[in-house]
């Protein structure tokens, strides 16, 4: 009768094999992968290292850890990931939230304050809905619009405001950009986060956004301002008036041109926000 393998010595054996494939940070990924397979909390494995597995759960954490070997990403395989304060189904339908679009919200955040005016929002390209159901649970007060064009990721982004109990707090629209959006619609704020890469990019980045993620949610022509330049020119008119404002991710290299673009289309003031890491992140567009 073969031995049995405890379950330090599985996590041991995958982070092993993990590295072999050039998995970042492959002992977090073995404990995340093995908690998962044994259906618990990643802590509680610290207080059961020395629990003998049983054949099929090591046929789950096999399955689980070869998924991850071929490099897709561990949250498509987790099935859902954090998003400030909120618990996000994530899946092949759309990109996985950003600790950069996580900063973003908290931004937007901050600058509303605790009004409690009504603020009728617009997301446009909400993907699994992460940014309009994060400022629906943080503003309780906003109205909230998410649009994308993708109906797989629509599905997704309604999946998820049942998901945190938001649902009736916001809609959700197949659209465009602004293209199925009411014209008489207007808003006290526009975010995005937009495609945003080149081709290049694309290509030079990790095997589990080139291979796995949806490509029409990361690349956008025109050296990756395409979409960003749609939105610029189209937000103007569906703002509410002075001092309402547009807020968009952008490519680190992006800052300037976009910045002209605003300020050519009608904008009164535009302010380049940093992400943790000091790179240029961010745009903010007041009315």
């Amino acid at each position: 009768m073969a031995e049995m393998l405890t379950v330090l010595e599985v996590i041991q054996r995958s982070s092993a094999f993990l590295e072999g494939k050039g998995v970042e940070s492959p002992r977090l990924n073995a404990e995340w992968l093995i908690a998962s397979a044994l259906g618990m909390d990643r802590m509680k494995l610290y207080m059961q290292f020395d629990r003998p597995l049983r054949e099929r759960e090591l046929a789950d954490m096999r399955s689980l850890v070869a998924r991850r070997a071929k490099r897709e990403p561990l949250q498509y395989i987790l099935g859902s990931t954090p998003f400030h304060e909120l618990d996000l189904k994530v899946d092949a339908r759309a990109l996985i939230p950003r600790p950069e679009t996580e900063q973003l919200v908290e931004k937007i955040v901050d600058f509303v304050g605790g009004s409690d005016h009504p603020l009728r929002i617009l997301d446009l390209g909400t993907g699994t809905g992460a940014i309009a159901l994060a400022l629906a649970y943080s503003l309780p007060h906003a109205e909230i619009l998410a649009v994308d064009e993708s109906a797989e990721a629509l599905q997704l982004a309604e999946e998820n405001a049942l998901r945190n109990g938001l649902q009736n707090r916001v809609r959700f629209l197949q659209s465009d950009w602004f293209e199925a959006i009411p014209i008489e619609l207007r808003f006290e704020l526009i975010v995005s986060n937009p495609p945003y890469l080149t081709l290049e990019e694309l290509h030079s980045a990790q095997p589990e956004v080139k291979d796995h993620e949806p490509r029409a949610a990361l690349v956008a022509d025109d050296a990756g301002l395409a979409d960003l330049r749609l939105i610029v020119q189209g937000a103007g008119e569906r703002l509410a008036g002075p001092g309402s404002s547009l807020w968009m991710e952008t490519g680190i290299a992006h800052r300037e041109a976009l910045s002209e673009l605003c300020l050519a289309s009608g904008f009164l003031a535009v302010e380049g926000l940093d992400d943790w890491s000091g790179r240029p992140r961010f745009i903010k567009a007041i009315k």
